[in-house]
């Protein structure tokens, strides 16, 4: 019996000591700096934005790759554009604000990790990351869009 209560006594310990520790704190999203992007590719961030405000799900959902996905906060991914579209008419339509805060590219694929606000002059309220990729036109097209809020 004797064994059983110290290691129920060392795990309560070790309980309490772990509540305890001082969480660290990150500065909040807005602190971090935007980037400028290469016009083709602010393109997609413009055009996302435009289309979203319009409530335009058919133009929303063009800017993605024909197998592209969305990948939200405790939802299944979604893919393909009829899923997309679908998706979409049920959220879409409100204000958006899109910034970078990094971008890659290497030949036909690149990324956009960025923050979303309700306003151009807001703050931040969430995050997101878009895989891209080029399509035969020469476009830059969202292959995965992935996003979660700051709460």
């Amino acid at each position: 019996m004797k064994p059983i209560c110290v290691i129920l006594c060392l795990f309560c310990l070790a309980i309490k000591s772990m509540a305890q520790q001082p969480k660290t704190a990150f500065p909040p999203t807005d602190a971090l700096p935007s980037v400028t992007l290469p016009p083709d590719v602010d393109r997609v961030l413009r055009d996302y934005e435009r289309e979203w405000q319009a409530n335009n799900t058919e133009k929303l959902v063009s800017l993605f790759t024909p197998d592209g996905f969305v990948m939200q906060p405790n939802r299944p991914a979604i893919q393909g554009h009829k899923n997309l579209q679908l998706a979409y008419s049920r959220s879409a339509g409100s204000p958006l604000s899109l910034r970078a805060l990094s971008f890659a590219q290497s030949g036909s694929v690149g990324y956009i990790i960025g923050a979303y606000r309700a306003t151009a002059t807001g703050t931040d309220i969430g995050k997101f990351i878009l895989a891209l990729r080029k399509g035969a036109d020469g476009r830059w097209l969202i292959a995965a869009d992935m996003d979660n809020s700051v709460k």
